[in-house]
């Protein structure tokens, strides 16, 4: 499969599954409203900023992969509320690695231990990244003042979602990132962050699923728990935190 083939087939999945958008947006929009920001972070092809869009907020999407920038920009481009930034995001502004998967893009990444992580894991076999590019890394602070304080952040970067928070001091409202079960300490180095920045409460959805695991919002601790637990065959899924527990319920 192409590059250009895999795109298609994200699109498909992500922008044209029947009943998908309708889904993502009633689950977003407890974090979301009308004239508010979010920043997509790893935005793919774009389905949670257009998501975001349709709540009636503002979107800042960032994604650095050439060909998926392209796309962005062709489908977004008329869209005053919508910006798109080709970078990495990491903890200071730069320059770093991207290593490419040319048959699953989904799972570029920044982050070496990730890939050396996937390498023999059960479910991840057949990934091979077979391309390097050297691009320029922005911060999410970086982010905040270009372009707003945002109200919700969604990170999702294989891996690399601890070094985006450390590029983080303040707070947004709330935020999610991705976890795997390939990498379950980087998730533990991701709540360790967000509790020093302020956050207390949290939940947690697994795969694509759009239904919180818990009734409630537990704790950082508990949540490290909770993935340490979690079977090998869970993969992935996203943890979700707000300075407003009620938004996690």
């Amino acid at each position: 499969m192409t590059s250009v083939a895999a795109v298609r087939a994200s699109i498909r999945t992500y922008l044209r599954e029947p009943g998908r958008a309708a889904a993502l947006d009633g689950f977003q929009a407890r974090f979301l409203g009308p004239g508010e920001l979010g920043f997509d972070v790893g935005a793919h092809v774009g389905d949670r900023a257009a998501s975001f869009r349709r709540l009636g907020a503002r979107a800042v999407a960032v994604e650095p992969q050439p060909l998926l920038a392209r796309f962005l920009r062709r489908a977004f481009g008329r869209d005053a509320g919508f910006t798109l930034v080709e970078s990495l995001v990491g903890e200071a502004v730069g320059e770093a690695v991207l290593r490419v998967n040319s048959a699953n893009p989904t799972v570029a990444t920044a982050s070496a231990d990730f890939v050396a992580a996937a390498d023999g894991a059960a479910g991840w076999e057949g990934q091979v990244w077979d391309r390097e590019l050297r691009l320029p890394v922005t911060t999410l602070d970086a982010l905040a003042a270009a372009h707003g304080m945002p109200d919700f952040v969604k990170i999702d970067v294989e891996g690399y979602e601890a070094v985006a928070l450390a590029g983080l001091t303040r707070a947004p409202r709330s935020l999610s990132f991705e976890f795997t079960t390939i990498q379950r300490g980087v998730a533990g180095q991701c709540l360790d962050r967000l509790a020093a920045l302020g956050f207390r409460a949290f939940n947690a959805c697994l795969g694509e699923g759009m239904r919180f695991a818990h009734p409630a919002p537990i704790g950082a601790a508990a949540m490290a728990e909770w993935i340490a637990a979690l079977p090998h065959e869970a993969n992935s899924g996203d943890v979700y935190a707000s300075l407003e527990p009620a938004r996690l319920g």
